[in-house]
């Protein structure tokens, strides 16, 4: 890739930005984020029709569905992220958007295993570009007090991407076949693409907060062990990767649970799971964002303090969900189960960006997605996979029920991390506003 100029657009020169327009900047990466999970998320619900039709295992399709996207995604994310740190993030976000969109849809031409996981790597490395990128100019549009609930908007695209995934892959199956579906969804990325490029622009770093940073100039290595000598760092993203290994896992198989289990075709599955994570599961990460944003202003430990007790409340109600027999009440348990377990998001990227200085921030997020994402999307859909072929020759079609009870226990275990993180954030949030403790990136006053 050639370098994109770090320069600042002339028109964002003075010290402010309109809230006004910050809020479109948000609302821009929000529909991105929409569209970034529709892509990804739809092959969770095309998965029964894919296996049926390239005759591959269940422990095939969580490889296909984790560790072949999440190994590109995440060694993809680094060197992408630490070019977002120095060049022009709207457009790197910009040339992501056209690959992650282009190879969905070149999904659907796949003749085989090999091609369709060929192409679900080529939209991992173009889905790398989006998530530190986008987090680093939303931090340079929002200050810290305002921080945890636009991350939290943002990251309720997510959720919104995964309801018309959902529900759109489903009934453009029912009505057209699996392939027509990732032709759908994934060719209007490249109109938006260019919508995107045209109209947000490029933030001086450090402008939310009053200060100038300079081009970062840290190695990886440099951010890495700046952010790993913060313990808060280190425990709040291995609870990332628990609450990413529970979610991902379940988000893959369950809805192959309601169709085996439950007797639902994929568009009915689509419907019911979509509107819960697309509605349910957004209002739990807008809560969790306010919550933390507004309590962590008396103490901002309650940042960490809100994903522990939002995993612990959700936890019954996920085991309800699987065991109940009847398909209604068991989707109402699913609804405080998505609520509460979507807490942990925004307040942990919000963290992120306030242990990380300006000039490396995108790099940050992208070392914590990387643990994220290598955990938790990477194997724990393989890991049900595999524990669904398992079981499957002792409980039939019922080994998805288990295999899923059991991978929604790391969410509990989370929450430990969680409140690990808690007890040094106050110390590890000290940091000179206008200093750095890393070689290169220098910052001055504003």
């Amino acid at each position: 890739m050639s370098p994109v100029s770090p320069a600042a657009d002339p028109r964002e020169s003075s010290e402010e930005i309109s809230r006004g327009y910050a809020n479109y900047v948000l609302g821009a990466l929000f529909v991105a984020y929409i569209l970034n999970f529709v892509d990804r998320q739809v092959l969770s619900v095309l998965l029964v029709p894919i296996q049926t039709e390239l005759q591959v295992s269940d422990t095939a399709m969580g490889l296909l569905t984790g560790l072949a996207f999440a190994l590109f995604y995440t060694f993809a994310g680094i060197p992408i992220a630490r070019w977002a740190d120095r060049g022009t993030r709207r457009s790197i976000i910009a040339i992501g958007f056209v690959v992650w969109s282009v190879m969905t849809a070149v999904s659907g031409l796949a003749r085989s295993y090999a091609e369709l996981a060929l192409a679900r790597m080529g939209v991992g490395v173009g889905e790398a570009t989006f998530g530190p990128a986008a987090q680093s100019l939303i931090s340079d549009y929002f200050p810290p007090e305002r921080r945890a609930t636009a991350l939290a908007i943002f990251t309720i695209g997510a959720n919104v991407g995964t309801l018309v995934g959902l529900i759109g892959g489903g009934y453009l199956n029912d009505l057209f076949g699996w392939r027509t579906a990732f032709l759908v969804v994934g060719l209007p990325g490249v109109l938006f693409a260019l919508v995107f490029r045209l109209t947000v622009r490029e933030p001086r770093r450090g402008l939310a907060e009053g200060i100038v940073v300079a081009p970062s100039s840290d190695s990886t290595w440099d951010v890495l062990r700046y952010l790993m000598v913060r313990s808060s760092f280190v425990y709040l993203a291995a609870a990332a990767a628990l609450h990413g290994f529970a979610g991902y896992g379940a988000g893959a198989w369950t809805p192959a649970f309601m169709i085996r289990v439950h007797g639902l075709s994929p568009g009915q599955a689509g419907l019911a799971l979509g509107l819960v994570s697309g509605v349910f599961a957004a209002l739990g990460a807008y809560l969790g964002g306010k919550l933390s944003d507004g309590l962590g202003r008396r103490d901002v430990r309650w940042n960490m303090w809100v994903p522990a007790f939002g995993s612990v409340l959700a936890f019954p109600f996920s085991y309800l969900f699987l065991l109940w027999p009847d398909t209604l009440p068991a989707l109402a348990f699913l609804v405080p189960s998505a609520i509460f377990g979507a807490f942990w998001v925004g307040p942990t990227y919000a963290m992120t960006q306030g242990l990380a200085r300006p000039h490396m921030r995108a790099l940050a997020v992208a070392i914590l997605l990387f643990i994220l994402n290598l955990i938790g999307m990477g194997l724990g859909p393989l890991f049900v996979g595999v524990l669904n072929d398992v079981l499957e020759p002792r409980l039939g079609i019922e080994a998805v029920r288990y295999s899923l009870l059991i991978v929604a226990v790391p969410h509990v275990l989370a929450a430990v991390f969680n409140l690990l993180a808690a007890r040094t954030l106050r110390a590890d949030l000290v940091q000179p506003a206008n200093s750095t403790s890393t070689p290169g990136g220098a910052v001055s006053g504003a």
